[in-house]
């Protein structure tokens, strides 16, 4: 029997990012980790552990690939498969972290509502930026994540640890998916991380940003199936 699917979303989204995957692989067990109580990557992790199966197959995207990470660190026996989408092995720049403190700023002194729409562009391919139905998605993800869960996850992403010299120890089949338009995470980030992943496999998705299970969701869908068939 398989085992069981963990997705673990992004900043600012929900289990709407997977929502493709989660139909598609609906005669698995699957659970959406909470990335929203917590204030480091670590807290997040830990709580994703004591809620999880014993041993299951780990989806994350951006953000939750930060926590991923985390929980090959703490108890890589409970992890048989392990995606990697759209995220980074690298602790924040300095100039990361001051955008997200700025955020932080915006949200706590002018309101949340404008902090999806800034961000949006960014998530998405270019010739996604007009993309309504895509917009809409992201921001209702971003309103239902609320502003309250949105200084946390920022919070615990600009404290994360630097990852790479744990990227070595990953033993399970690995695989690191990469939009060739995405700008939050380019390829080089992506193709540093299957590098120093013994054995993974780095598959990139055409015409798509930060967000391949939304933007390219068939494809995406195709490669997860495969991996976690073991083809």
């Amino acid at each position: 029997m398989s085992d069981p699917i963990v997705f673990v979303p992004g900043l600012l989204c929900t289990e709407a990012l997977f929502a493709p995957q989660i139909s598609a692989f609906a005669d698995r067990p699957i659970m959406v980790a909470n990335h929203r109580e917590h204030e480091t990557i670590a807290e997040i992790a830990q709580h994703l552990l004591k809620t999880a199966p014993p041993r299951f197959s780990l989806l994350a995207l951006s953000m939750g690939g930060y926590v991923a990470m985390e929980v090959l660190r703490i108890a890589p026996e409970r992890v048989g498969r392990l995606a990697l989408l759209s995220t980074n092995s690298r602790a924040d720049t300095p100039e990361q972290t001051k955008r997200r403190k700025f955020l932080i700023e915006l949200t706590r002194k002018k309101g949340f509502s404008k902090v999806p729409h800034l961000l949006y562009p960014g998530f998405v391919h270019e010739m996604n930026e007009e993309n309504d139905v895509l917009r809409a998605i992201v921001v209702e993800m971003a309103m239902d994540t609320g502003p309250e869960a949105f200084i946390r996850q920022q919070t615990a992403v600009f404290t994360r640890p630097d990852s790479r010299p744990s990227l070595k120890d990953i033993a399970c089949p690995t695989l690191v998916v990469a939009g060739d338009g995405d700008r939050l995470t380019p390829l080089p980030i992506a193709k540093e991380i299957q590098q120093g992943i013994p054995g993974s496999n780095l598959a990139v998705v055409e015409g798509c940003g930060h967000l391949p299970t939304l933007e390219a969701p068939e494809r995406t869908t195709y490669l997860l199936t495969e991996f976690l068939n073991g083809r």
